[in-house]
């Protein structure tokens, strides 16, 4: 057993088995001197009306010493979500594919004969992305399993871990109400997300309207006029209004083609999420809450009554992935930060990255720029080689298996689903922004060979740039 010691650099400590298993920076292949474009490619580009330098292209057999296209691989590129495989290989390598997020939970107070609470319930928030509507609900009947009827204090809120979310969820592109805007939080309850589901009756005219999770004091149209045609904009259609956070309207009609629709929203109000959230579902698990819902501290040398265990890295990881997830790849960024420097900012989270970038790709990682853990910036740049190299060492680590898992599959699931071609032999990340168009991963050639492949545009016009990345994809599948 090699000395963890000397093994590790005084900043991070990765795992054992990363340690003793994974290549070195020197073992990792490194991409060749530029080549030309295969034609089919070249083609693409010519046809999206892209210049040359506006792709950045490496096809490269797993364990090759050489690439077989190393096209721009050298130069800076935004990589909008494809910024995720950094995150979550980090995640899988410093905390383990096992490792889980816990939520402690105190019950404060002695729980009187009738069930009455003489105190409050404090949840302290270790950054957890999956306090879903489901796992709040086993909270709340575990607090019932204690005997708890009625709380006479408060839920208490403790979320110190992490450093106070900067600036607002529109400030990115002006849409506050898209989820993906949702900013981080020690304590994430729901993704401080709501869904509305439409199911239209036809015999009555109308669809019906739910919203989940169920809020309180939020009220909305519990029914909108049905009408024909086409689905089309349906939600354009609908002419809603959610100017109100406790009233949503609809002004318009839904069409019948669509059928059954979900429309996921971040919550207009998010300082107000939480406590219309836990109310609620308090009061749907039987409860009632006599106090309100406030911030405080969790008590120091005091163990939690219990505590909440999220689901394995590797089940989060594939969340992250597979559907390009912005705000549980920060919630996972920041707890790096927190779980290395004991807690969660920004900054520790972009030294705890870059420090296990440097470490696991040496000289390679010169170069990058890291802003966050989802892509979702403008200052973020990777290059492709980096990437590529990124990729060979995580093929090569013990972690290999749940990385590649939760990669979108191509034609078949996640962010790939659409994506045209024959299902299933690629294993690839994507991502977009305004001037941004990448893919990632790996892909089984026809000759039973795998290859990695990176793929990105920044240019004005990378939202045309869609064939390009097909036709490297292709390239790559034929050998």
């Amino acid at each position: 057993m090699p000395n963890r010691r000397r093994c590790l650099s005084a900043l991070l400590c990765l795992p054992f088995a990363a340690c003793a298993q994974a290549p070195s920076a020197g073992d990792i292949p490194a991409p060749d001197t530029p080549t030309a474009l295969p034609p089919p490619v070249a083609q693409a580009l010519q046809q999206a009306n892209l210049p040359p330098g506006a792709l950045a292209l490496l096809v490269q057999e797993v364990g090759a010493a050489a690439a077989r296209v190393s096209f721009n691989a050298g130069a800076a590129m935004n990589p909008a979500s494809v910024m995720k495989l950094l995150t979550t290989a980090a995640a899988l390598d410093l905390l383990g594919p096992a490792w889980s997020w816990r939520t402690p939970v105190w019950i404060q107070g002695g729980v009187e004969r009738g069930g009455r609470l003489r105190g409050s319930v404090l949840i302290q928030g270790r950054g957890d992305p999956r306090l879903t509507q489901e796992r709040l609900m086993l909270l709340m009947r575990r607090l019932r399993a204690w005997g708890i009827d009625e709380i006479e204090g408060d839920f208490v809120l403790d979320r110190g871990a992490f450093e106070p979310a900067q600036g607002a969820p529109g400030d990115f592109d002006g849409e506050p109400l898209r989820p993906y805007n949702v900013l981080p939080d020690a304590l994430l309850l729901n993704l401080r997300a709501l869904h509305l589901g439409f199911m239209p009756d036809a015999a009555r005219g109308v669809a019906r309207v739910e919203l989940q999770p169920p809020l309180d004091g939020v009220r909305l149209d519990a029914a909108v006029p049905l009408s024909g045609g086409a689905c089309g904009d349906w939600r354009g259609a609908l002419k809603a209004d959610f100017a109100d956070p406790a009233r949503l309207r609809f002004a318009g009609r839904y069409p019948l083609a669509c059928g059954e629709r979900q429309w996921p929203l971040a919550y207009a109000d998010p300082a107000a999420f939480d406590a219309r959230l836990l109310r609620a579902l308090w009061e749907e698990a039987g409860g009632k809450l006599r106090g309100g819902v406030r911030e405080g501290v969790a008590p120091g040398g005091t163990a939690p009554s219990f505590e909440l265990v999220s689901p394995p890295l590797a089940e989060v990881v594939r969340d992250i992935n597979k559907f390009s997830n912005n705000v549980m790849a920060q919630q996972l960024f920041l707890t790096l930060a927190l779980e290395r420097l004991g807690q969660g900012t920004a900054a520790g989270a972009r030294a705890v990255v870059s420090g296990w970038l440097r470490q696991r790709l040496g000289t390679a990682a010169e170069g990058a720029v890291i802003d966050n853990g989802s892509g979702l910036s403008r200052q973020t740049r990777l290059n492709a080689a980096l990437l590529g190299r990124l990729l060979q060492a995580a093929w090569a680590a013990p972690w290999m298996p749940e990385f590649m898992a939760s990669l979108p599959i191509q034609g078949l699931d996640g962010t790939l689903r659409r994506w045209a071609g024959e299902p299933g032999r690629a294993h690839l990340k994507s991502g977009s922004l305004r001037d941004v168009a990448a893919v990632a991963g790996y892909v089984l050639g026809r000759s039973g060979r795998r290859h990695v492949l990176v793929a990105t545009v920044n240019h004005p016009q990378a939202a045309a740039a869609r064939p390009v990345l097909d036709a490297a994809l292709q390239w790559a599948l034929e050998d």
